[in-house]
């Protein structure tokens, strides 16, 4: 019903959760956080907003499960674009005295805050990994199986994962994969002109490739930047 469109529900249900929402970011920034002055929990509050719109009970992953990580990495994106405003302002203005009156050297602030980039950055990539590998074994396959199933060339890799896009853009065809478990061949012959052989070959990589663009996986959506459907809305085989 909220999804529906029920905002007297979807309010009294964020409200309810606040506190939860409250204690998922002080636990990611391993601080206190006010939920009356930290910038930090408005963007929780937005992110598990946000989370309530995209969940879909058909991933198997319960939905607290699911808002938190989706809080993480909108906490990964406000703390990214607040250091990208600091670096824009001199060296010197980060210079500042600790509880001894000792000046603490900006470089190593500077260095902190990257490392600090660099090892999130990983975590998330290895949560998205994680998430991925457990929706695709409702439909049979597994993480290290698209090593053996990814097309071998690039030019296949490239054509079929144009399959995967358009699959991923269509919600009809998308209900059908995540209602049966299984590609939607017989739908998809006509729209990719690819025959009912390849398509069965491949499709644990299609399935995998439409799985991750209509999912939340930014960064392993990365890795499939040159998938763009075509004009006419057809593949070439």
């Amino acid at each position: 019903m909220i999804q529906a469109g029920d905002m007297r529900l979807r309010n009294q249900f964020i409200t309810d959760y606040q506190p939860y929402v409250a204690k998922v970011t002080s636990r990611f920034c391993k601080r206190y956080i006010d939920p009356s002055r930290d910038d930090e929990f408005a963007v929780a509050l937005s992110a598990f907003n946000e989370a309530i719109s995209q969940y879909s009970p058909e991933t198997g992953r319960p939905f607290l499960s699911f808002s938190e990580m989706v809080i993480r990495r909108r906490l990964i994106d406000f703390i990214r674009k607040e250091q990208r405003f600091q670096q824009q302002v001199p060296y010197s203005s980060f210079d500042m005295e600790d509880e001894e009156e000792n000046l603490m050297n900006p470089v190593d602030i500077h260095q902190a805050i990257r490392e600090y980039e660099l090892q999130k950055d990983m975590e998330d990539r290895k949560s998205e990994i994680m998430e991925l590998n457990h929706v695709l074994n409702d439909f049979g396959v597994s993480f290290s199986d698209l090593v053996e199933a990814s097309p071998k060339h690039a030019d296949s890799r490239e054509s079929l994962a144009k399959v995967g896009l358009m699959l991923a853009q269509d919600s009809g065809l998308m209900r059908l994969l995540l209602g049966k478990r299984m590609l939607p061949i017989k739908e998809m012959l006509e729209r990719t002109g690819f025959s009912r052989k390849t398509l069965e070959r491949n499709r644990k990589y299609i399935i995998a490739v439409a799985i991750i663009y209509n999912g939340p996986f930014p960064y392993l959506r990365e890795y499939l930047r040159f998938a763009r459907p075509e004009e006419d809305g057809r593949m070439e085989p």
